[in-house]
């Protein structure tokens, strides 16, 4: 069966709020443009995760009258909180020592997912064509070797690579320009990347990891609107990360941990700091008596302007976290997304307008330049490069750095990638977690039961090895396979014979959350992350 193929102006892979944006934006631009946007999640909104604090800075641009059209910003940050940690206590910092990128006033608390559920409808509601559940799986080239659009996946194929009964092919979706939206390590911009060298000219990126879990909390320990995260305890010093819980909504409260993907002991597990985190004498009192409703995790893209990649290429660009917009400084994204995609979106208008196709954007790259995004990432640029070297050393510098050269030094500090970091596990101390008390610490398979996640077993799997005696001969004799500790969804396990002989990497692939992170820490990027079947993976309702 061969593939059909439609044409539109633009296509859009990804419904998150860079693509959403990007999508709007161009229609309110240019009305008659024809816009098509694939989401490989079963609805928008369905693999959107985000902590989220949310500075409106940009949806102000893109819907100035965003507050009467019923945008979900519903809860202000009315108060700010930075605990640093110990194992036995821990200290506030007062809030007028705390840097500005720590600081909330005039930003809201909010679900993302909801947000890219409305933002999905007012994309509609001006003409955007819509479809979820269909993945994009490959690149389409003109014979110039133009981006000329993507095609979605197959579906109906087996585990062998059979075709069954229920065989569709994928749709050739062509375009004059593609953008690609695909989020943190999307699989099709690292081919691209690849394909034409835009990584030529920066940094490597480096990544976090981010669990969160959504928790309904006693109304006696809710502060609406209260901002609070923590540095320290349960990470050890020379490990970057910390906490964000938020209060909002009705006794709604968003709890997540952070962990950078640059740690070096193998034995760590970031889902196990995260529920460790929830014991500590000063946190557990607010999630005891409550309900925890929803669980999810996913990578971050931290290594901010100096990371960024070249954003065009012929016929297309990279937005959103896909190049990587996020502010790790202030733990936000949202809005860089949104901005980078209504700057793309002006560039293809004028592009456009001018019966251009398949050429660079350039206007884009030019107008970021120009920007307070630009700014904003130019002035946080040192931070994670900071914090990387420890939380106490890394917390003065990004305070002097912040503080006394308002994000000015005369330096950029380089970036390492975060796979290289691992160390031998001979080198390293294990380390005993507590075992869940099913009251505030829960585990890995009770979490992914609250993800929604379903992947149809019968089909290719999505997680695949370069090769396969990698994960034995190198992952597991040299670094005790750490896949089994960084999955936060228990996907990767080592098992044996009866005699603890002949072990082997089992990939649970169902039980996926495309968080992405295998595919980022894997110490000999042995692991690769495609899509799987369109529409398949976590439902997220209101992370």
């Amino acid at each position: 069966m061969e593939r059909e193929s439609m044409e539109f102006d633009v296509v859009i892979v990804g419904g998150g709020p860079a693509g959403l944006a990007a999508a709007i934006r161009l229609k309110q631009k240019s009305p008659e443009t024809n816009v098509c946007l694939i989401e490989k999640g079963a609805e928008i909104g369905a693999h959107i995760l985000s902590g989220a604090i949310m500075d409106p800075r940009a949806i102000d641009e893109l819907f100035p009258d965003w507050k009467e059209l019923g945008a979900p910003l519903e809860t202000a940050v009315a108060d700010d909180c930075f605990l640093f940690l110990s194992d036995s206590g821990g200290f506030q910092v007062p809030n007028f020592l705390l840097p500005d990128c720590f600081k909330n006033h005039g930003n809201y608390v909010i679900s993302l997912g909801v947000l890219c559920r409305w933002l999905g409808q007012q994309a509609e509601a001006l003409g955007v064509e819509i479809y979820p559940g269909f993945a994009g799986a490959e690149i389409l080239y003109d014979d110039a070797g133009a981006v000329r659009g993507v095609a979605t996946g197959d579906m109906g194929i087996s585990r062998e690579g059979e075709h069954t009964p229920a065989y569709q092919p994928g749709m050739e979706l062509l375009g004059k320009y593609t953008l690609f939206a695909e989020g943190c390590r999307g699989h099709l911009g690292r081919q691209l990347e690849t394909k034409f060298q835009l990584r030529r000219d920066c940094q490597p990126q480096v990544y976090g990891i981010g669990i969160k879990e959504l928790w309904q909390v006693d109304p006696a320990q809710h502060r609406k609107g209260l901002v609070m995260h923590t540095a320290g305890w349960p990470l050890d010093g020379a490990t970057y990360g910390g906490s964000f819980v938020y209060h909002y909504g009705e006794n709604l409260v968003a709890a997540g941990f952070v962990v950078g993907l640059n740690y070096s002991n193998p034995f760590l597990s970031p889902f196990e700091e995260f529920q460790r985190f929830k014991t500590h004498s000063k946190i557990r009192p607010l999630f005891e008596g409550g309900k925890r409703l929803a669980y999810g995790a996913r990578a971050i893209a931290a290594g901010g302007y100096q990371a960024l990649p070249k954003l065009v290429f012929p016929g297309g660009a990279l937005i959103g976290d896909d190049a990587g917009f996020l502010n790790a400084s202030r733990i936000k994204g949202s809005h860089g997304a949104i901005k980078s995609g209504m700057l793309c979106a002006d560039a293809l208008a004028e592009a456009l307008a001018a019966g251009r196709a398949g050429d660079e954007l350039t206007a884009y790259p030019e107008a970021f330049r120009n920007s307070w995004l630009y700014e904003e990432l130019h002035k946080a640029r040192n931070f994670k490069p900071w914090m990387s070297k420890g939380l106490y050393f890394g917390a003065l510098m990004v305070g002097v750095d912040q503080t006394l050269f308002r994000g000015k030094a005369p330096w950029t500090l380089k970036l390492t990638p975060d796979h290289t970091k691992l160390l031998p596990a001979a080198d390293c101390q294990p380390i005993e977690y507590p075992k869940p008390d099913g009251v505030v610490s829960f585990d890995r398979l009770s979490s992914v039961f609250l993800s929604n996640t379903n992947h149809e077993e019968d089909q290719p799997c999505h997680l695949r090895l370069k090769n396969p005696h990698v994960a034995i001969d190198t992952n597991l004799r040299v670094f005790d396979a750490p896949e089994q500790r960084y999955c936060p969804a228990g996907v990767y396990e080592i098992v044996r014979g009866a005699d603890g002989s002949n072990p082997r990497l089992q990939i649970n692939a169902q039980n996926c959350v495309h968080c992405k992170t295998c595919d980022i820490k894997d110490p000999t990027q042995n692991i690769v992350w495609v899509a799987p079947q369109g529409g398949e993976g976590p439902i997220y309702q209101s992370m």
